[in-house]
């Protein structure tokens, strides 16, 4: 076997080494964050299987790159646990990775049972059917940094802080959590299948057209030549590029695949100087866009979301030598490329393709695969 060190440079062609020609399978591949994991495991000759809703909004990254070309995607929905597990039998995969949620704080007080029923129960019938996979080496729940009870401290969050988000959204990450744990526990360590959650703060990039977050509507607002509206200026949070946790994400399901004490709990977030304020970053997204693009504030009164929260990533750091690549101003210019790109109608995969090769060291042309 090649030494850890030399499989996991940093780089696509570090991630091929152990990824190429993998069964991997990766729940809610149609999002944001799945469609980005999907294509740099495809890049790194992965043999992908997405599960999932539809794109949740229209456009979305899936649909502008045509990523349901290039691995195959099945629709359908993690609350079905016999739909999901004809998958997981005729995939047989070695990794998963668990991405399908509800990730709307705002749309989780409009409809809270729906936001429990996917994010804890969908957990639930995901982690049932690991449980039941003899192939599934290597399972890896990706949460949000919203699970933690945020008492708005100074101090970043450490993963031996207490779990208790506030609104259902974070609340279900956080039960989400508590159902991985006892199923790890209680089924997985014993049957030889490596398990770990990862708890990301605010990511963003290219292709995340959302609803109530906070570049998605940027964009929007900036098409439309109208002013961004800010519900919240002063708020601050942990914001990085999309691909920063994603190449963490791949960091561990990897290493805990070949050596199972790597298998834990782990923070994903940037660095102190690039934890800004929402004005900040708004005025970032104007800086890079151009165009007139201006915000202002409106305070709509809406319910309750936290001020202030920041992660301690010392263990990740430590224990995988990861670190963000990316500060937040370099990352809102990669975003605000993207989204140019876009709107010049271009061709998104090749773009996605771009950025994913940059990140992870390539500088030469890749096949479009």
């Amino acid at each position: 076997m090649e030494s850890e060190e030399s499989m996991t440079n940093g780089s696509i062609e570090g991630l091929k080494k152990f990824y190429q020609g993998k069964s991997v399978l990766v729940t809610g591949h149609t999002g944001f964050k799945g469609s980005w994991l999907c294509r740099i495991l495809t890049l790194a000759g992965a043999k992908v299987t997405g599960y999932a809703l539809e794109p949740p909004e229209y456009p979305a990254v899936f649909q502008a790159a045509d990523l349901g070309e290039t691995m195959d995607s099945v629709i359908g929905d993690v609350r079905n646990l016999n739909a999901l597990m004809a998958v997981f039998q005729k995939v047989r995969p070695q990794i998963v990775f668990h991405l399908a949620a509800q990730p709307i704080v705002r749309d989780s007080y409009k409809d809270p049972v729906y936001t429990y029923e996917t994010n804890v129960m969908g957990t639930v019938n995901v982690l049932e059917c690991v449980r039941l996979t003899d192939s599934v080496t290597s399972f890896l729940n990706v949460t949000t940094d919203k699970v933690y009870e945020n008492k708005e401290w100074e101090y970043g969050y450490r993963e031996c802080d207490p779990l208790d988000g506030y609104d259902p959204y974070s609340n279900s990450k956080s039960c989400s959590e508590l159902a991985t744990h006892s199923y790890d526990k209680s089924f997985l360590k014993d049957r030889g299948c490596a398990v770990s959650t990862c708890r990301a703060g605010n990511v963003i990039g290219g292709g995340d057209f959302a609803n109530d977050r906070i570049i998605p509507d940027c964009v929007r607002a900036a098409v439309k030549k109208q002013n961004i509206i800010l519900r919240n200026p002063y708020s601050t949070r942990p914001y990085q590029h999309v691909l920063e946790p994603l190449a963490l994400y791949l960091d561990i399901a990897m290493k805990q695949f070949l050596d199972k004490r790597f298998s834990g709990c782990y923070n994903a977030g940037p660095d102190d100087c690039d934890c800004v304020s929402t004005g900040e970053l708004a005025d970032l997204f104007c800086r890079f866009w151009g165009q007139g693009a201006a915000w202002e504030c409106h305070n709509d009164d809406g319910p309750h979301e936290a001020n202030f929260l920041k992660l301690d990533c010392s263990r990740a750091k430590y224990t995988f030598g990861w670190k963000p690549r990316y500060h937040v101003a370099e990352a809102v210019e990669k975003t605000v490329a993207w989204f140019l790109a876009w709107q010049e109608g271009k061709d998104m995969r090749q773009v996605m393709d771009r950025q994913i090769l940059e990140f992870f060291g390539r500088e030469e042309e890749e096949p479009h695969v």
